[in-house]
């Protein structure tokens, strides 16, 4: 495995739409297996090929830990609905921050690294992690979709924010 350069915006990979993949094949592997170290060493929650280069309709979203990551090849909307506006950022785009309104709950059809299809049901920050990486694979840049952007300090105030909140709910509990 290796890890790939990040490629950054501006660069016109990331504004194109990625063909399908038709050959699942070791390169295929390669590729995924490099994309997720590519996407830990770099503290990310997913990526997509255009981001390391590569315009194929391929991505990846893993941040719980424990779980296996989300591998998506050819991945398809099937159903969405709801929405929620929470603050996004991207491995492309480094220290630029905003909120974007995303479906809240999705249903995805995608395939496997061997090329068999399965079907996933996400919600929340899953939702808006898998649709920040298909939009990718479209060439849909994030940034376009800011509604308003963050500044550095203003996100890790909310970071700290969320974790005092979590760690009151915690005590409530005990």
């Amino acid at each position: 495995m290796a890890i790939l350069d990040i490629v950054k915006h501006p660069n016109a990979v990331l504004e194109q739409k990625c063909e399908p993949v038709t050959k699942f094949d070791k390169k295929l592997a390669v590729l995924l297996d490099d994309m997720h170290e590519t996407m830990v060493a770099n503290d990310g929650v997913g990526i997509a090929a255009p981001q390391v280069g590569v315009a194929a309709r391929v991505a990846i979203v893993d941040f719980a830990e424990g779980q296996e990551p989300i591998e998506m090849v050819n991945p398809e909307l099937v159903l969405y609905e709801g929405s929620d506006t929470d603050v996004e950022g991207c491995l492309s785009f480094p220290g630029i921050y905003g909120e974007v309104e995303r479906f809240d709950h999705l249903k995805i059809k995608a395939q496997e690294r061997d090329g068999s299809w399965y079907e996933l049901e996400a919600e929340g920050y899953e939702a808006r992690a898998i649709l920040h990486e298909m939009d990718h694979l479209d060439g849909i840049l994030f940034t376009s979709k800011i509604t308003k952007y963050v500044t550095q300090e203003e996100l890790d105030a909310m970071i700290a924010e969320a974790e005092a909140q979590a760690r009151a709910e915690e005590e409530e509990q005990v």
